[in-house]
Order: structure tokens, then C-alpha cells, then sequence
């Protein structure tokens, strides 16, 4: 890898300022290549406490700005998270953050527990899946009150240990006071915005919904003006860092990222459209960028757009 941009963020001293965002890949290896082509951080899929097949197939489907997913939480359950997890911290020369979803304070409780004593780097709350509302209801993240007493109650299980991270929806009236919420609950970080939506499409020669759940989580390029939006709404409403994400993919995005007020940027369809290279692009545009306009580092440009 060519280029390295040191980036602060809770404490570490990242060579990144760019994340692997949950669910886009899920195998070790994939993870490995996303470490060796320039990203500072890696996520791993949401993990639920109990084995979840998710949905039909197709469960991705791709359109000209972007993507549909409904892969609707499929996961081998937290017995084999905590395998992979340890597989991860043996090869792994970077931080992960452990992505865990549930619909109630009780079972995140019991997922951070089961956690704790493998020390991981990080711990995101989904609380924003949007392809399982038929499922499990809303997303926690559209309500101030559920979102801030789940953060709450896996902050106290935590403590300071473990660095706790919500990820929230941007299917919301407010997403700063979402993001208030946690924070003033003890959320160290923010992560925004999960997928948007659901969203459909339909084929017309079978005259029925691609997806096979029909709908899904929106992805991918169009959905970037929402992102930014979002991610300036929290930063004006948080002084915790924020992990910006949502259509990132080349070094203009990410750069908007950061002005928006984002500390780290998370790339995920990007991957699909233009491969593991997009890191190291991304990362060797935005140390142009730098020292084109006199900074010093990442840190330097976070939140200008204010």
C-alpha cells in the first residue's frame, strides 16, 4: 500500500480514515483484502443472538444509481461470531468494530456480555436495519427514547472497556436528536446512515418484485445527498466523532464526507462498482487533496462545511 493517512479516533491512531462497512462482505479473507487495500477500520455483518437465515433469494439487486439488499440479518448467531471474532483478532493488523442487532434492551444486553471477554475493538449497535420492519417493527433508532435506553444499558455493561458505537437510520423526522439521545446515553461514536428505504423494483417481464422480500435497504450512489444531510444534522447536534457512510465512492465523496462533519468514511457498494482498488484510490485522493490546500492531516478538514 502506497499511501497512509494517520487519522485520530477514539483513541487510535488509525492508518485510515476509511471503514469496511457491515454486511458487505462477511468472510475472513474478504476482510484481509479490505485491510490490505487501505482501509483503517473493518466491520464485521450484524450478528444476532440466535441463527437467523434471513431472506429469499435474490436478496441484492442492482439498478443504475445504486443497489437494493434484503439479506435481512442472515447469520450463523453469536456462538460462531465469537469464532470468527477470534480468527479476526489473530490475523487482523487493524480495529474492527463487531456490528450486533436485536429489537429489545434485554438480548443487546446479553450479545455485549457474550462479547466482553474476547476485548474487541469496537461494538456497533444496529438499530437502523431497515429490510426487517416485518419482522421486528421499527428500527429503534426512530424513537429518541428506545434509542437512548438501549445505548444506555450496553454502555453500563461495557463501561469504558469497549468503545460503543449507534448506528442509526435516516428514515427519521430529526436524526440529530436521535443522535443527541445516544450520545447523552454514553455513545462514543455515531455511525450514519444505515441504508435508506426499503425501496423496490420490479421486473416487468415477470411482473413481480426483484427482491425476493419484495423491498429492501437503498444503497449505492443516490443516496449520498442524504448521507451528507444526515451527517451534517449530527455533527451539529454531537460532539462525539461520527462515522459518515452512504454513496461514498471516490475521493470527492469522501472528502464531502469530512466537511460534513464526519471523523472516519465508510465505503461499501463502492466495492461492488469499482473492486478493492477504491481504497487505495480514495485514500491517495484525499492525501492530494491535503497537500494541495495545506493540511496536515484528515483531522484538519472534519466539519469545514459548518
Amino acid at each position: 500500500m502506497k499511501s497512509l493517512i494517520q487519522t485520530d479516533f477514539l483513541g487510535y491512531k488509525l492508518r485510515s480514515p476509511l471503514v469496511l462497512v457491515s454486511g458487505v462482505y462477511t468472510q475472513t479473507s474478504d476482510f484481509l483484502n479490505a485491510q490490505n487495500s487501505g482501509a483503517g477500520v473493518i466491520t464485521t455483518k450484524s450478528f444476532t443472538y440466535f441463527p437467523r437465515q434471513g431472506h429469499p433469494a435474490p436478496v441484492v439487486a442492482k439498478y443504475k444509481e445504486g443497489f437494493l439488499n434484503s439479506v435481512g440479518l442472515r447469520n450463523a448467531g453469536i456462538a460462531e461470531a465469537k469464532k470468527q471474532i477470534r480468527e479476526l483478532k489473530s490475523k487482523l493488523n487493524i480495529p474492527f468494530l463487531i456490528s450486533i442487532f436485536d429489537t429489545n434492551i434485554k438480548n443487546f444486553a446479553q450479545l455485549v456480555l457474550h462479547l466482553l471477554p474476547l476485548e474487541p475493538d469496537f461494538i456497533e449497535l444496529n438499530l437502523s436495519c431497515p429490510n426487517v420492519d416485518d419482522e421486528f417493527g421499527k428500527p429503534l433508532a426512530t424513537q429518541t427514547d428506545s434509542a437512548f435506553e438501549v445505548v444506555k444499558t450496553v454502555k453500563k455493561i461495557a463501561d469504558d472497556k469497549i468503545k460503543i458505537i449507534a448506528k442509526l437510520t435516516p428514515n427519521v423526522n430529526d436524526i440529530g436528536m436521535v443522535a443527541k439521545s445516544c450520545e447523552r446515553a454514553g455513545a462514543d461514536a455515531i455511525a450514519a446512515i444505515n441504508t435508506v428505504g426499503p425501496g423496490m423494483l420490479i421486473d416487468i417481464k415477470s411482473k413481480k418484485p426483484v427482491l425476493g422480500n419484495r423491498q429492501g435497504g437503498v444503497s449505492g450512489p443516490a443516496i449520498k445527498p442524504m448521507a451528507l444531510r444526515c451527517v451534517y444534522d449530527i455533527f451539529e447536534n454531537v460532539s462525539i466523532p461520527i462515522i459518515g457512510m452512504g454513496g461514498v465512492c471516490n475521493t470527492n465523496d469522501a472528502i464531502e464526507m469530512l466537511m460534513a462533519g464526519a471523523s472516519l468514511i465508510g465505503v461499501g457498494s463502492a466495492l461492488y462498482l469499482n473492486g478493492w482498488k477504491v481504497f487505495q484510490e480514495i485514500n491517495d485522493g484525499i492525501l492530494k487533496y491535503l497537500s494541495e490546500n495545506g493540511y496536515g492531516s484528515s483531522n484538519d478538514i472534519i466539519g469545514l462545511a459548518h
